[in-house]
Parts: C-alpha cells; sequence; structure tokens
C-alpha cells in the first residue's frame, strides 16, 4: 500500500483492481488521509482502503438487473457515503441544508456529469423492489435466520411448517400479491376465510389466529429487515373465542387400571412404550423425553435420574433445562431404554404413534385426551398433594413468576417427592 505526500498532506496511493472497471474508469486512486503525519497516515490507510473497496462492491451490487439487489445496493453505498438512503419524496421534504449536502456528495463521472449510481443512492432514485408474499416467504428463512440456530431438523420443521402453511393459505384466499399493495380489505377477506372455515369444520378460532400470527411474522419481519417502511395492515384481526384448547389430565384411576395394566402397552414398539412409561412420572414433555440420549440419561447414580439439556435441539425457554429423578414405572422404562430412543430423536412421528396407538385400544379416557395428558396428570398430583410452587415448576420446567433465589431443592429432595406420586 503506497502512502504518499502531495503538498501538506498525505494520500493513499493504489491501483484499482480489474474487478472494479465496470464502476471506476480511473486505473489509479488518490485518496486524502486528512493528516500530515505519516505515522498517522499508516494507520488511516487500511482503513480507507477498505471503505473504498466497500463503495465499489455496492455499486457493482447496483449494475444487478435484480430490483431487490438494485435497492440493497443503493442503500449500501448511501451507508458508506454517510448517509441513510431515503427515498426521492423524503429527500425532497428535507432541510435545505441537508439537501444540498448529499447533492454535492455526489461526484462527477469523466465527462463531468453526476455519477447515476451514486445519485441514485443519495438522492432516494432506487425504485424499492417489489416483494411478493412468496418472494417475502423466501427471503424470510434467510433474515430469520438467527431464530433457527441450536435447532434439531424435528424442530425446524416444527418452525418452518406454520409459516409455509400460512403463507399458502394466503395465496389462495388473496393471491401472490406485492406486499406494498396487501390492502386492510385483503386481511379482513383472509380472516373472513378463517370464520367461514371453522364454521364449517371442527377448527377452534385458535388455528386462525396462529395462521394469522405467523403470516405476520414472516410479513413484519420483511418490512423491518429490508427496511421497506411499509404500514402493513395486520393489526385487530384476531378472532374472539381463540383460547387454546387444553388437553385434560389423565385421572388416577385410569392410569393405574388402564394405562399401566397388564400388556396394555405392549401393542407399541419398545422405545414408544418406554417414552410413554417415563412421561408418566417425570411428567417431561414428548419431545424431550424422545431426544434424551445415554449422556442424559443416568442410572447408576446414586439418584437415577435425567437431564433435560439443549443437546442438538433448542429447548422451550431457559426454564425447560433441568434435571428429574426417576422412579416406579418410569425408572423401569429407563432401565429397559438405557441408550435413550435413536428412532424417534429427529422424527415428528411419536405422537402420532402413540395417540394413533391408545385411541385404537381404548385408551383414551375421553376423545379430548393424547399423550400430552400425562404431563397435565403428573402436574395435577403434584399440586394435589401440596408440592411447592417452585418445586413443581422447577420439575416441569416451567417460570416461576417471581425471581429464583437460590439453587432449589435438591436431587434428593426431589426424588423424595416423586417417590411419594409414583406409579
Amino acid at each position: 500500500m503506497s502512502i504518499k505526500l502531495r503538498g501538506r498532506l498525505y494520500y493513499l496511493y493504489r491501483r484499482v483492481p480489474k474487478r472494479y472497471a465496470p464502476v471506476e474508469t480511473r486505473q489509479f486512486v488518490w485518496a486524502s488521509l486528512h493528516t500530515d503525519s505519516p505515522s498517522v497516515a499508516e494507520r488511516k490507510a487500511d482503513a480507507a482502503w477498505a471503505e473504498m473497496i466497500e463503495g465499489w462492491e455496492a455499486r457493482l451490487a447496483g449494475e444487478s438487473h435484480e430490483a431487490e439487489a438494485r435497492f440493497d445496493a443503493a442503500r449500501r453505498l448511501a451507508e458508506v457515503r454517510g448517509f441513510r438512503y431515503l427515498n426521492a419524496p423524503a429527500v425532497a421534504k428535507l432541510p435545505v441544508e441537508q439537501l444540498v449536502e448529499r447533492v454535492e456528495a455526489v461526484p462527477a463521472e469523466a465527462r463531468g456529469e453526476p455519477d447515476k449510481l451514486e445519485a441514485r443512492a443519495l438522492l432516494g432514485g432506487a425504485g424499492e423492489p417489489c416483494i411478493t408474499v412468496s418472494k417475502a416467504l423466501e427471503l424470510f428463512w434467510t433474515l430469520a435466520a438467527d431464530r433457527t440456530i441450536g435447532k434439531s431438523q424435528d424442530q425446524l420443521r416444527r418452525w418452518r411448517n406454520p409459516r409455509i402453511k400460512a403463507v399458502k393459505n394466503f395465496l389462495a384466499v388473496v393471491g401472490d400479491k406485492p406486499l406494498a399493495e396487501i390492502t386492510g380489505d385483503d386481511m379482513l377477506d383472509f380472516r373472513q376465510w378463517w370464520v367461514e372455515r371453522i364454521a364449517e369444520s371442527d377448527l377452534t378460532p385458535n388455528s386462525a389466529n396462529k395462521d394469522l400470527t405467523h403470516l405476520s411474522d414472516v410479513l413484519k419481519t420483511i418490512n423491518r429487515m429490508k427496511r421497506l417502511n411499509l404500514a402493513l395492515p395486520l393489526s385487530d384481526l384476531t378472532l374472539k373465542g381463540g383460547e387454546k384448547r387444553q388437553r385434560p389430565p389423565f385421572s388416577n384411576d385410569w392410569i393405574r387400571e388402564k394405562l399401566l395394566a397388564p400388556g396394555a402397552l405392549d401393542g407399541l414398539n419398545t422405545q414408544a412404550r418406554c417414552i410413554v412409561l417415563g412421561m408418566v412420572n417425570t411428567g417431561y414433555r414428548p419431545s424431550e423425553g424422545q431426544a434424551l440420549t445415554a449422556a442424559q440419561i443416568r442410572l447408576d447414580h446414586n439418584v437415577p435420574h435425567i437431564s433435560i439439556e439443549p443437546d442438538g435441539r433448542q429447548l422451550k425457554s431457559e426454564y425447560a433445562r433441568r434435571v428429574i429423578p426417576l422412579s416406579g414405572v418410569s425408572l423401569e422404562a429407563f432401565r429397559e431404554c438405557p441408550e435413550g430412543f435413536p428412532r424417534y430423536r429427529e422424527s415428528a412421528s411419536l405422537s402420532a404413534t402413540v395417540n394413533k396407538f391408545l385411541r385404537g385400544n381404548g385408551l383414551l379416557e375421553t376423545p379430548e385426551h393424547s399423550l400430552y395428558s400425562l404431563r397435565h396428570a403428573f402436574e395435577d398430583r403434584m399440586l394435589a398433594a401440596g408440592v411447592d410452587d417452585r418445586i413443581r415448576r422447577d420439575v416441569l420446567g416451567h417460570r416461576l413468576d417471581r425471581e429464583r433465589y437460590g439453587k432449589g431443592a435438591s436431587l434428593e429432595h426431589l426424588a423424595k417427592v416423586v417417590q411419594t406420586l409414583a406409579f
């Protein structure tokens, strides 16, 4: 890197890389480092060159035939030049001194005419990209990638599919409109479609509200991350009566006399059966149980237990990380499956397999019951036994509605609590 003294100030002097020939007519560039100190000039040279490279890269991107790429390039180039990108109407409303500053920052080409790429970036001439709803979903996966960190393949599928479904439903009702053209009537049409669908089928308003939430998530994320500044009509759409359907708990008698009757679960494959039995006296979420590995199943400890950890998957919340002592039929189940459940670790079929079996063999207490009802039943047993609220929430992995002081109950103490409730 060459630093030369011109007059009283030092300049950076470098050959322009061939890559930037389409957007830079000069073969060599001089860039003032605004100092007469050679040591300061040395320190500033790298940053000055990096800024020039960034500007050329933005200009290259601005030559793209893709409207979205040109818009992003104009925004980046404006930032490199020290300005925030504004569209032309917004630039026209700026105070005179700010408008003049932008105009004067536009360099001239060799023929003395304003540089078109620079003018587009600084004066708001880049047309905003026409992003349709389907394009928004395509862009969403990249722009929301931080949300997927730590998710297993199954968790990733569960995260993606509701958003795909919501967008698919919207496209079927409204069509693949540009985001800027979505109207309040469009959203009301989509809402009404859900109202009619609920009236014709066994769905709850909560299903519609989930669709509206996931669609809004996609559109709002694109609007924010792409800096489109659109006033999307996404508020006041929630359907009333949309409470989440609660799964009832199994009664103690039903667990004892039906689910744990000799041979009742023999029709299930071994791993599914052990997950079910493991849930009886731990209350873990089915997804937590199926993800357990041999390292998390600690049968040789003086207090046999399982450890719910983010091993290759995201936990539902920070409170979900915990240890749960094993007792009764749950301890015996893990002794039968000490290596965990590789068949279901990356599979979404567990709940469907178990619920189909329970339903087909008359093992659901009511049509509203499901595998998840075992978790609710374990919570109810703790509540009926007067177990401390902090302990209940720690065992189940729930948030505590107050600050957590201390480490909580010891594993030995938890084991005594669970043993009094265990089947």
